[in-house]
């Protein structure tokens, strides 16, 4: 079952004074902090919707494997229409996709993980009773919402599509409350980002005498397999055509077969697809590293769960 995930970060930032999406919590910014919490959980695809200062912040966001798609309209619209603009993109291409405007950022990765574990049309998380983000939405839910008029909000327009079938799933974690709508609110938030400083992270290579495979080679995988050609995939992931196929021909000749079948078609190599072998070594890479950090969050709790 995939899982995608929608981040808003179109709007002006009018009342924070500054551009809230690319402000640091810690040493990285908001941004970066809620695109990195959705991939240590394994979500894929994640598409950002940028309106406000988009070449900016497509930059800001390159090489992370977001997929950016521009709101023109920014000035003018509110989030649902952002947001219907990621879940356009995406509707067809998941089973599920998570919402989250992008200054909510100190949701925790268990805090996803969690949501994914639960069954409803929609399933938001709840900390000591009030509901916050990220929220989850299957895919059968997004027809409805994408045909929706915009009066009342985002979250009525959800509640009203889903027929009722939502869950609440309560959360051990304060950051699914804490936006960051003026300086006093990212205060906050820096602050509890202080008190929860430490936290696991997995990053899993395969290796021999040198690295065979890892998150790079994984990444490279999933947006060929999405896009369809490999210059599909150096586009959304902002490296040059020559770079992904050296990465290519070396996993390839260290792995000892082909990843991708080609399929010529001019300059640039026509469409592409994953070998069975190449599908195969990106399933049991993922679910290994899914492994490794459940384990890694046991051992955590274990030995440092005092000091969060």
């Amino acid at each position: 079952m995939r899982t995608g995930a929608v981040i808003v970060a179109a709007g002006m930032s009018s009342r924070m004074g500054d551009f809230k999406p690319m402000m640091k919590i810690g040493a990285i910014s908001m941004v970066q902090r809620v695109i990195a919490n959705y991939q240590q959980a394994g979500v894929f695809p994640i598409v950002l919707v940028t309106g406000y200062r988009g070449d900016e912040l497509k930059k800001h966001v390159a090489r992370t494997g977001v997929i950016c798609v521009h709101n023109d309209a920014y000035a003018a619209t509110e989030m649902l229409d952002s947001a219907k603009l990621g879940f356009s993109y995406i509707a067809d291409k998941c089973d599920r996709t998570f919402f989250s405007p992008v200054d909510v950022p100190l949701f925790t990765v268990n805090t996803v993980v969690k949501l994914m574990q639960a069954d409803a049309a929609v399933v938001k998380p709840a900390y000591r009773g009030r509901k916050g983000h990220p929220i989850l939405l299957k895919a059968c839910v997004l027809p409805q919402l994408l045909s929706a008029e915009a009066e009342g909000g985002l979250r009525r327009v959800i509640d009203a599509v889903c027929g009722g079938d939502i869950a609440a799933v309560e959360v051990d974690d304060e950051g699914v409350l804490l936006d960051a709508d003026t300086p006093e609110d990212f205060s906050r938030l820096v602050e509890r980002h202080n008190r929860q400083l430490l936290r696991p992270e997995v990053d899993i290579s395969l290796m021999r005498e040198n690295r065979l495979f890892d998150k790079s080679g994984a990444l490279l995988l999933h947006m060929i397999a999405y896009t369809g050609t490999v210059k599909g995939a150096c586009e959304k992931l902002q490296i040059s055509y020559s770079k992904a196929w050296g990465l290519l021909h070396e996993m390839e000749e260290n792995l000892g077969f082909p990843l991708i079948e080609r399929r010529p078609g001019g300059e640039y190599g026509g469409s592409s697809q994953l070998t069975p072998e190449g599908r195969s070594l990106l399933e049991r890479y993922e679910a290994f590293v899914e492994k490794v950090r459940q384990y890694a969050d046991v051992c955590f709790s274990e030995y440092f769960g005092n000091y969060v």
